[in-house]
């Protein structure tokens, strides 16, 4: 199944100059509380009369490979067999005022053309004052931004284009979405929101409650393949995006607790979803690894 991408390329792919805070600035945006954190959070849906309906090739996912909530997607396309329905870009990892960039060292914007992604949003939203973040979700066929919301873009890449799929897997199956969602309410706070507390804030509350959870969840999988028995679902990718970077990053001087090693039956998980030859090509440590950061062994034979 392949569908044509129609693309606004020009033959010289536009880049961003370099990051330069000295010039442009430390990155910034309008934190208003009066409006959401991330702004648009349009939905994906199977229907023909809707704002944003489910169609091959319509949509394009602008991701980061440094970045946990943007890498989730980006394993849903993949996993889910839609490498040919949803097309995928990156941007820089290195940012100023002006936001994420297209640079050479990670390529071009092969869908506008655009050199930042502010572009995306000013296209959606004329001055657009908020926060740019990936992944964010665009319509080729609206020219707008659908969604920067990570938790809903997620389930949609996983249910509403199923019907356009090359084979992949079901990873929000009717029957485990409630678990799912009540897995996240638990592990969303605890894990993926409660590294950066335990390590930036220092939080030691959150520092216990992360290191806790871990030891939890290293029982849950000690008799079970996945979080949820024996299907890999999107409960998996959401803490395991997490758990990828958790030495490589937040915890690369032990400050907040065990390394993830030493948990053998969460460490076997992680390992063995890691060594699937789809999850392989997703990740790219360099983008996320802190220097001096110990580098784990996620080629080591797992039981699973």
């Amino acid at each position: 199944m392949n569908f044509i991408y129609i693309t606004g390329m020009t033959h010289t792919p536009t880049y961003a100059s370099r990051a330069d805070t000295d010039e442009f600035g430390p990155y910034t945006f309008n934190r208003d509380p009066g409006r959401p954190l991330l702004r648009f959070g349009g939905r994906i849906e199977d229907r023909p009369d809707a704002l944003f309906p489910s169609q091959p090739g319509r949509y394009h996912l602008y991701a980061g490979w440094f970045c946990p909530w943007a890498h989730r997607s980006t394993l849903v396309i993949t996993l889910a067999g839609l490498d040919d329905v949803v097309s995928v870009s990156y941007v820089h990892g290195e940012r100023d005022g002006r936001g994420w960039a297209f640079r050479a060292p990670t390529g071009p914007d092969p869908v506008n053309g655009f050199a930042l992604l502010r572009q995306a949003y000013d296209a959606t939203e004329p001055h657009f004052d908020g926060h740019v973040s990936v992944p964010t979700l665009w319509d080729r066929t609206a020219r707008r931004v659908v969604s920067n919301t990570y938790g809903s873009i997620d389930v949609d890449l996983a249910t509403e284009l199923r019907a356009y799929a090359e084979g992949g897997i079901d990873l929000y199956p009717p029957d485990l979405s409630a678990e799912i969602d009540g897995l996240d309410l638990w592990l969303g706070p605890a894990v993926n929101h409660g590294v950066a507390a335990a390590a930036v804030g220092e939080d030691p509350e959150a520092r216990a409650v992360l290191v806790g959870t871990l030891g939890e969840l290293d029982g849950r999988l000690a008799d079970r393949a996945f979080l949820l028995g024996d299907r890999l679902t999107l409960a998996d990718l959401r803490l395991w995006v997490t758990l990828l970077r958790f030495d490589a990053g937040a915890n690369a001087a032990g400050a907040i607790g065990p390394r993830l090693d030493t948990y053998e039956h969460l460490w076997d998980w992680a390992r063995a979803i890691y060594q699937r030859p789809e999850v392989e090509p997703t990740v790219d440590f360099s983008s996320f690894t802190a220097a001096g950061a110990p580098r784990l062994d996620w080629e080591a034979a797992t039981r699973r």
